[in-house]
C-alpha cells in the first residue's frame, strides 16, 4: 500500500511582523490560496491540510480552506509542534510534510524534488528537508518526516523554539534521527541572496509583481521562470532585496547548534 502522504500547512492570522498576510490579495484571490493552488500541482499524490489555531481570528483560514476544497485542522496556537503532530494523526500521514504558508512562491517541481529523494532512498531517512544547509532562495522551503520521526519530537521537544518552529527539534538532533538534505542542483546558493517568502510589506510587493508578471501566461511558473524574470527586471528584485538572508535564526543563535551567524543576516 503506498504511503499516506500529507502537507501541512501552517496559518494563521495574528503574523507578528505582518498580521493578516495569508489573506493579502493575489490577482483576486487569497495568497494562501495561490500558493495551496502550487500545492496541488505536485506530480505526488498528497492531501493538504491547512493547520490553523483555535483563536476566532482564525475563522476566516477555516473558511478560506473551505473555498479552496482543502481541509483544515484548528489546535494551538503557539505550540505548531503540536498543531503539525495532530493535524498528521488526524488524517492519518505516513510521511509529513511541512510547507510554510509564507511561500506562496514555492515551486511544485521543488517539493516533487525533494519527495523523489526520499521515496528514493526508502526507510533509509526520517527526517529529508532542502533547508540544512539551504541553496535555494528562501521561500522554497520542504520538510519531510515520516510519521514516527514526528511523533517523537512531539514527545521530547520542550524548548519554546522547538514548539514553535515545528521541526528544529529534529534537525539539531541528527544522533536521534537519520537526516538528508537536497541541495540546488544548479550548484549555486540563492539562500542568503533571493528572498521569495512574505514576512514583510515589501515581500507581498515582491510576491504580488512576480504573479502579475508570470501567471497570466504561466499558472504553474517555475522557479527558473521567477528567476529569469529577476535578471531581465532587476528593479522587481530591489523590491524586497534589503532582507534576503533575514529569518527566524538570528533571535536563537545562542540556543541553536547547527546554525551559524554566516546562515543569516542579522542587520537590515
Amino acid at each position: 500500500m503506498a504511503d499516506n502522504i500529507v502537507i501541512v500547512v501552517q496559518a494563521r492570522m495574528s503574523s507578528t511582523r505582518l498580521p493578516g498576510k495569508v489573506m493579502m490579495p493575489i490577482l483576486g484571490k487569497s495568497l494562501l490560496y495561490r500558493m495551496t493552488e502550487r500545492l496541488q500541482m505536485i506530480r505526488h499524490k498528497a492531501r493538504i491540510v491547512i493547520a490553523s489555531s483555535e483563536d476566532g481570528v482564525d475563522d476566516v483560514i477555516e473558511q478560506e480552506a473551505s473555498q479552496m476544497g482543502v481541509d483544515c485542522y484548528r489546535g494551538n496556537l503557539n505550540n505548531l509542534l503540536d498543531r503539525h503532530y495532530q493535524a498528521a494523526k488526524q488524517y492519518n500521514a505516513d510521511i509529513v510534510l511541512k510547507i510554510p504558508s509564507d511561500c506562496p512562491l514555492i515551486d511544485p517541481r521543488i517539493i516533487d524534488e525533494v519527495l523523489d529523494f526520499y521515496f528514493a532512498h526508502s526507510r533509509e531517512y526520517d527526517f529529508v528537508s532542502n533547508l540544512h544547509p539551504a541553496t535555494f532562495a528562501d521561500g522554497n522551503d520542504v520538510e519531510i518526516m515520516t510519521i514516527d520521526c514526528l511523533e517523537k519530537a512531539w514527545n521530547e521537544a520542550d524548548r519554546i523554539l522547538e514548539l514553535e518552529h515545528t521541526t528544529p527539534y529534529i534537525w539539531e538532533n541528527p544522533k536521534k534521527f537519520r537526516i538528508a538534505n537536497v541541495a540546488w542542483d544548479a550548484g549555486k546558493d540563492y539562500s542568503m541572496s533571493h528572498r521569495f517568502t512574505i514576512d514583510y510589506e515589501a515581500d507581498y510587493h515582491f510576491i504580488k509583481r512576480v504573479y502579475e508578471e508570470l501567471y497570466p501566461k504561466k499558472p504553474d511558473f517555475s522557479y527558473d521562470d521567477i528567476l529569469n524574470l529577476l535578471n531581465d527586471k532587476p528593479e522587481i528584485y530591489n523590491i524586497n532585496a534589503k532582507y534576503a538572508g533575514v529569518n527566524w535564526y538570528r533571535n536563537h543563535l545562542e540556543e541553536l547548534k547547527t546554525v551559524s551567524s554566516s546562515n543569516i543576516k542579522l542587520t537590515f
